[in-house]
């Protein structure tokens, strides 16, 4: 039975008194959310470590997601759990798997039976990785290798799946002809893309959907209906292509209600700053108010190794047009695997997106209070116990000490200590 059902049912839902009362809403709020589709809780049934429950959707805080995994030439897992371990104490609210080397169903195996916090994969990577390590080309599999390969993702306990169901077959064959910059840059879109081409089928995300509800049904996963043609670059946002993208996702939401399996809009990508409030209206409206979980979205092309801070612009005035769920955008995207520091870097942007968005609509007051408190009475440590990041403030008192009231950037002539003294003759 799903979280939805019980809820019908009238069953009282632990779940949702807990994230009742860290959003600081009615119980009835999150319950009336959940039913009409606005919120969803990824909690799949099987995994038992989850504690650290998150609603996502219209009235609640918004939430940053972490990517971490293992690539081809830099399969050391050990390092990723370390980069997941640093994802979760930064302040993440979940984690995505997304490894393409390796033993990737013992990976996941452990991330789950060790994450307090949600975690998401994406099933169509394990299929071509399984291909290729078979020196097979990447989209050698079958129909119903799709469906097997999402079932085993959902038994192990895998709370929400990005799933690149909307990439028709009628939407690749336009694809040819289109005039983008690039076609493709979603991973998974693109190895379904090439697998509709080689054996001219349809996608059988979309073919069998009814068994994708099924599956998703019985272990209560969240669906994260991908958005394989997000702009890759800030030329191609909002191209006829990916609004096709879109309309598919209405008819999509509808059935997964009727099932009463939780979904939501994955989306783009690269976005001109002056379409992103449009972007996310537009997937607000054909996704029938389900919750949006935004790629950045990155606003500028030319800035490699800051794009955590390209997409951090971007993720808050996304998420201050009404987007719920952020996924992170480390320095190292579009050049390398991030390392530890760039999970930490990236998480820490995301979050400073999301909290300002937040603040704007009467949320994290407090903490930003006390933070003002502390700075006006140069009180370093009360400031270091509310910053997102305690160890940067620490490192940076440190590097550069200053002896009296104050910090080295101004010493006497703090502008808080001169008036202070003056106001207090």
């Amino acid at each position: 039975m799903t979280l939805i059902e019980k809820v019908k049912n009238g069953e009282k839902c632990s779940e949702i008194e807990k994230i009742a009362e860290h959003e600081n809403v009615s119980v009835n709020k999150i319950i009336e959310g959940l039913l009409n589709g606005k919120i969803v809780i990824p909690h799949n049934k099987n995994h038992t470590s989850l504690k650290k429950f998150i609603g996502i959707g219209e009235g609640l805080t918004v939430k940053v997601n972490a990517n971490i995994g293992t690539s081809f030439g830099y399969d050391d897992f050990e390092y990723e759990k370390e980069k997941f371990n640093t994802a979760k104490a930064v302040g993440a609210n979940s984690v995505m798997l997304l490894s393409t080397w390796g033993n990737l169903d013992e990976q996941r195996e452990f991330i789950i039976k060790n994450s307090d916090i949600p975690v998401g994969t994406v099933p169509i990577y394990d299929a071509a990785v399984i291909s290729y390590q078979k020196k097979k080309n990447v989209v050698d599999f079958s129909e119903k290798d799709f469906l097997k390969i999402f079932e085993k993702h959902a038994k192990q306990g895998v709370d929400f799946v990005t799933l690149h169901i909307s990439i028709t077959k009628d939407i690749v064959k336009k694809l040819k002809s289109s005039k983008r910059i690039m076609k493709i840059v979603s991973r998974g879109g693109s190895i379904i893309a090439g697998w509709i081409i080689k054996n001219n089928l349809e996608n059988p995300f979309y073919k069998y959907f009814d068994e994708v509800l099924d599956i998703a049904r019985e272990y209560d996963v969240t669906l994260s209906l991908g958005d394989s043609l997000r702009p890759g670059n800030l030329f191609d946002s909002l191209d006829r292509l990916q609004l096709e993208e879109w309309f598919i996702f209405e008819e999509l939401v509808e059935k997964a209600r009727k099932k009463n399996v939780q979904v939501m809009l994955e989306g783009p990508g690269h976005v001109p700053l002056d379409q992103i409030e449009t972007t996310v209206n537009l997937m607000k409206k054909y996704g029938k108010n389900s919750p949006v979980f935004l790629l950045g979205p990155i606003v500028l092309d030319i800035a490699p190794g800051y794009d955590h801070i390209t997409s951090a612009i971007g993720a808050a005035i996304a998420a201050r047009s009404g987007a719920d769920f952020i996924c992170y955008v480390t320095p190292s995207e579009h050049l390398s695997l991030p390392n530890v520091e760039d999970v930490k870097k990236g998480v820490i942007a995301a979050k400073i997106a999301a909290m300002a968005a937040d603040f704007s609509r009467g949320k994290f007051i407090d903490e930003n209070y006390k933070l003002a408190i502390s700075r006006k009475n140069l009180d370093w440590q009360g400031i270091k116990e509310v910053s997102l990041d305690k160890e940067i403030v620490e490192r940076y008192l440190s590097a550069r000490p200053y002896s009296g009231k104050g910090c080295s950037m101004c010493g006497p002539f703090c502008a808080l200590k001169v008036v202070e003294e003056y106001l207090e003759e």
